[in-house]
This record gives C-alpha cells, sequence and structure tokens, in this order.
C-alpha cells in the first residue's frame, strides 16, 4: 500500500486552477510508489480514503492576493479544526481542512497532511497556465518529491 497520498484538485478548464493537475501528471512518472488522485474539488468522502495513508499533500493553486506575487509555492500544515465540519454543513466546501478535520472526527485518525499552493495569476477560462506559474512549475514539483522522498526515507 503507497504511504503518501496526493490529492490534486481544481479546475483544469480555468487556466492556473489547472495547474495541480499538471503537477499530478507529472509525478505520477517521478513517483509510481505514491497513489496520486486528481479531481475538480474535494469531498467529504475523502475523509476515509485519508486515513489509509502515513501522509497526504493536497495540491492547490492559489487565488492571488496582495503582497504575493503569481508563481509563489506555500507549503503549510493542514490540522484539525473544531470549527471545520460546521463550516462544511452549510456549503459545498471542502477544504482539506475539512477533510482531515472529518477524518479525525469519524475515524479518530490524525492525519498528518500539509497544503501544497501555487499563486495563480489568470483563472479566466482556458487551459493554458500563466507565465509565472509556468516558470515556477519545476521548483513547485522538486518541493514534492523532496518532500515525498524525505517521508519515504524517514519511515
Amino acid at each position: 500500500m503507497p504511504r503518501i497520498l496526493i490529492l490534486a484538485y481544481g479546475n483544469p478548464l480555468r487556466s492556473d486552477d489547472g495547474v495541480a493537475w499538471r503537477i499530478a501528471n507529472q509525478l505520477r512518472l517521478t513517483l509510481p510508489d505514491v497513489e496520486i488522485q486528481s479531481f475538480h474539488q474535494l469531498g467529504p468522502e475523502l475523509a476515509e480514503a485519508v486515513t489509509h495513508f502515513e501522509r497526504v499533500l493536497f495540491l492547490d493553486a492559489a487565488s492571488p492576493r496582495e503582497g504575493v506575487k503569481p508563481g509563489q509555492i506555500r507549503i503549510e500544515p493542514v490540522l484539525p479544526d473544531a470549527t471545520a465540519g460546521d463550516a462544511s454543513r452549510f456549503s459545498h466546501v471542502v477544504t482539506p481542512n475539512t477533510v482531515v478535520t472529518l477524518a479525525a472526527t469519524l475515524y479518530g485518525v490524525d492525519v498528518q497532511a500539509q497544503l501544497v499552493t501555487i499563486t495563480g495569476e489568470n483563472f479566466e477560462h482556458g487551459e493554458s497556465l500563466s507565465s509565472p506559474v509556468t516558470a515556477a512549475l519545476p521548483a513547485l514539483v522538486a518541493e514534492i518529491e523532496r518532500i515525498v522522498r524525505g517521508h519515504l526515507e524517514n519511515s
């Protein structure tokens, strides 16, 4: 059984929002022992799925915001949050935090998870990535490979 699960999500028909799908396709070639799945959006059913892995990486594009340049890579831990389950009852939005919280609440499993994002520039209809995101792809793929290999070596 693969010890690491990578969940790539976003809309590949909305330019930079599809970057996680592209990364997932590249990682399938270099990380054959890792389970990699691609989705348009996260769903609550993933809470059970993540309990079968030692580590989970969520991959997504981040919306542009002040002070953050397009193409910027960010890696942050995803931790259970007692309020995350409440929010998912009232919307169709399931975040990595919601998935991890549901895994902890429903299955009693503390999932070791990280959210890996790259700030996008263009989220309009289209299949091509913006120049800053395209330029950052090799560094992002290398960083994910480093995280995965580090985990595999230390477990």
